[in-house]
């Protein structure tokens, strides 16, 4: 499969949703949204009609402003309707440009507020494993939002504390390095405990080399390259796009590029 062309109906939805709300952040979300939909479609045990399953596994999107991915993944899977996406950031919807979990089926935290989902995760799998639960905890971090204190603070504790049923992934699109670089990120997260891959996060067969590998006895770390923007040309990279709501005329340019 042509990686440009993976999840393009997503990509579509995302962009129309953000169109429509005048809110939103496409290219971040366009960097994250292979990886959410792999792992609702491949790996993560839940039940849609039952969003607090006891049984399932749970995904927190530490960088919370790439909710709309979030959010076409959730409705592809049957936790939201087509009501509740049409009035995404809207007066009276539930979703808003972060995830909030007193209104959201199947968002595990509020996020947004960056450093903050991941110690979430890290808590939620300090408890199912002193209850003896077999539940994954999967958290999807930032590469900016890696420069938070409370980013190390949370991998030193989860590989004191053994929670090797945690699995950190990272969206290394390249934010961080405009401000203030984090690599070697392979390395770091190596010296603070952890069990650690790198793939390409585009790339299905790498996402399945990455979550289907054994538990070890440390918690895992998925060190994802993307692309900012992933499926546009002209939105693909740091730049004017970060934040921006495109025209009617870049509209169709946009959905020319995701046919």
């Amino acid at each position: 499969m042509n990686p440009k062309k993976l999840n393009a109906d997503l990509r579509r939805k995302i962009v129309e949703m953000i169109y429509r709300s005048k809110e939103g952040h496409i290219p971040s979300s366009f960097s994250i949204v292979d990886l959410i939909h792999y792992l609702y479609a491949n790996v993560l045990r839940f039940d849609s009609k039952r969003p607090h399953w006891n049984e399932r596994d749970y995904f927190i999107l530490s960088k919370g402003h790439g909710a709309a991915a979030l959010y076409v993944v959730l409705h592809k899977f049957g936790f939201l309707n087509d009501e509740q996406m049409s009035s995404y950031s809207l007066k009276g919807g539930i979703l808003g440009g972060h995830p909030d979990v007193t209104k959201v089926p199947g968002a595990e935290a509020s996020t947004g507020s960056l450093g903050h989902g991941f110690p979430t995760a890290a808590g939620l799998a300090l408890g199912l494993k002193i209850q003896n639960k077999s539940n994954r905890v999967y958290a999807l971090l930032g590469d900016g939002e890696c420069n938070e204190g409370t980013i190390w603070e949370t991998a030193l504790v989860s590989s004191k504390q053994g929670l090797n049923r945690l699995t950190a992934i990272i969206d290394l699109n390249g934010s961080a390095a405009q401000i203030l670089p984090v690599d070697p990120l392979v390395d770091k997260w190596r010296a603070f405990g952890w069990d650690v891959c790198e793939i390409n996060g585009h790339d299905e067969e790498e996402m399945k080399r990455a979550f289907d590998s054994p538990l070890t006895d440390k918690p895992r770390a998925v060190i994802a390259h993307t692309v900012k923007g992933k499926g546009v040309s002209f939105v693909e990279g740091h730049g004017k796009w970060h934040h921006k709501i495109p025209t009617l005329e870049e509209l169709d340019l946009i959905f020319e590029e995701l046919k």
